[in-house]
Formats: C-alpha cells, structure tokens, sequence
C-alpha cells in the first residue's frame, strides 16, 4: 500500500513530512529510530489494521527520517525537538481530541509530549520498557557508536545490525548526530503525569529498552501485549496492528 508523503513546515521553517490513511477518529503514530512511517507502519499492515477499526491514521516521518528534512545545522536540534515538531503537526492538521503512540524512539517522544502538556485521549508504547525511558542518553551513547563505526563495523559486532538498517534507510550521519543530542531522559517518578490509558506493546525477545512489564508497573492505567519478536522484527508481526487495533477499539 503505497501512500504519497503531505508536507508542512516545522517552527524552524524546516519541511517535515506526513502519510495517512483511513477515516474516523485521528491517531498520531510516530516511528522508530533510523526507520519511517512507511517502514513502521505501512510496509507490513499495521496502519491498514488500524484504519479497518475506523481511525484516521496519521504517521509523520520524523526529523532527519524517511521524507522529512535532515539540516545540518546543530542549531535546529534544541532539546525534544521531536516535541516541537509533533506539536506543529497536531496544530497543523489543527487536531484536538486524538490518540498518540509509537514505537521505540516514537514511544519515548510520546511519552514526552505528554510530559510537555499534550493530552492525546489514550496512548501507545511500542518496543519500550522503563529503563528506556529513563536511560536514553545512554541508548544515545550506544547509536553514536553506530555512527562512528558505520564504515568499519563487521558482522557480529553489537553495533552490526543497526549499521546496516541505517545504510538501508539512507540516514544522514551529521543530522542523525545532532538529533541524538537532542534526546533527554525521563525520571520514573515524572510518569504520574501519564494518567491516560496506556498500551504498552513490546516483543517477546525485545530487551532494547529494558522491562515493558516494568513500565506498566509505573503507570497508572496501563495494559501489557506481549508479541512475537525482537526489537527489529516485532514491527513486522501482523500481531503488533491487533494489538493496537483492539487497544483503540475498546479502551
């Protein structure tokens, strides 16, 4: 299913993209690092599954991702940039009451836009734990390396599989750089502002961002889906568009 990219400009005049489908009620899914909104949630059905309960579904491509912008310049990469430019598109397609998710990079800028003041209906954490959540200046540490070792990388290093996932996705290094200094972690106390209901949702063999069960510990109304996979494959698995189509049907 191949959906043409919409564009608007972010407060820094830099030109972000979005992709939608289906109708009905909006939901705001935002991707993981290195990856897009077609690659996350169009390629393998999780948007279609999710449009079929009667959403709208609206997937921008982040900063320095798939269609969007990649600047060079460190000055547009203020802290939870990703922030910023969520909150210029929900102000650009002018929504109000909607629903928030994303998986791994685009769970924890989530979870800091709520944190921000944003007040989605309900929410989603895809590919998230609690240690994620507050350690990501250090998962930040471990995706510079990847940088840093994107020609001589071999197979069987840690950093291996992320190399090549970011040369097939064609990310430019220098922005990739800044937008990882732009991250900032999150206390675990800090999560009593998330009273909204929440899907955490993490593959079975997924320990990249720490405990899932964890998170839903520290969460005031939260439910676990546990799917087949690892941090890479879970997005591939029809289970992970159920999981979240039944969340919003009945939540």
């Amino acid at each position: 299913m191949a959906i043409e990219a919409r564009f608007f400009e972010a407060r820094d005049g830099v030109q972000l993209a979005w992709r939608e489908t289906g109708e009905g009620a909006p939901v705001v899914l935002l991707h993981g690092l290195f990856s897009s909104a077609e690659v996350n949630w169009i390629k393998f059905g999780t948007a279609e599954r999710v449009a079929a309960e009667g959403f709208r579904v609206i997937m921008p491509d982040l900063r320095v991702h798939g269609s969007s912008a990649a600047p060079h310049d460190v000055g547009h990469f203020p802290p939870d940039v990703l922030v910023d430019d969520l909150e210029d598109l929900v102000a650009h397609l002018g929504l109000s009451d909607f629903d928030l998710g994303g998986f791994s990079l685009g769970a924890r800028t989530s979870v800091r836009a709520v944190l921000a003041g944003m007040s989605p209906r309900r929410l989603i954490l895809g590919g998230m734990g609690l240690a994620g959540l507050a350690g990501w200046k250090r998962r930040g540490e471990f995706f510079k390396r990847v940088i840093a070792e994107y020609e001589s990388a071999k197979r069987g290093d840690d950093v291996w599989l992320s190399v090549q996932f970011m040369k097939t996705m064609k990310v430019d290094r220098i922005a990739a750089g800044h937008l990882l200094d732009s991250f900032t972690d999150t206390a675990p106390d800090a999560l009593a502002a998330l009273t909204m209901p929440v899907l955490v949702v993490c593959g079975d063999k997924d320990h990249d961002n720490g405990s899932a069960e964890e998170l839903v510990a520290a969460l005031a109304d939260a439910r676990l889906a546990m799917i087949p996979g690892t941090h890479m494959s879970s997005v591939t698995e029809p289970a992970l568009g159920e999981a979240i189509a039944r969340f919003l049907a009945t939540a």
